[in-house]
């Protein structure tokens, strides 16, 4: 895949997300999100899971902008905040840097 390719289809689902995401925001608020993840053990295993592969995906953006000669900052904070909009930022943002360099 093309990195303008991934850079788009990266948009097309940051967009998607951030729709289903805002709605779920507007029904159950930001502590309806993270409270049934604390209050029982299977979802806080998975929301254990998504913590452990959201720093493996901070690993894989660092090393990966310090090749490209991208700052990797942005999206760290973004995805400490945000969770996979940062990656999905990121991608984004590699794509475009990528089709501008040809």
């Amino acid at each position: 895949m093309t990195p303008r390719l991934v850079s788009w289809l990266a948009a097309a689902a940051a967009a998607a997300f951030g729709v289903f995401t805002a709605a779920v925001l507007v029904q159950v608020g930001l502590r309806g999100i993270f409270e049934p993840a604390l209050s029982e053990w299977g979802p806080a295993q998975v929301f254990a899971d998504l913590v452990i592969m959201a720093f493996i995906t901070i690993g894989w953006m660092v090393r990966d902008a310090r090749e490209r000669g991208i700052a990797a900052w942005p999206f760290v904070l973004l995805t400490l905040a945000t969770g996979s909009f940062g990656p999905l930022a990121y991608l984004i943002a590699r794509g475009r840097r990528g089709s501008a360099a040809r």
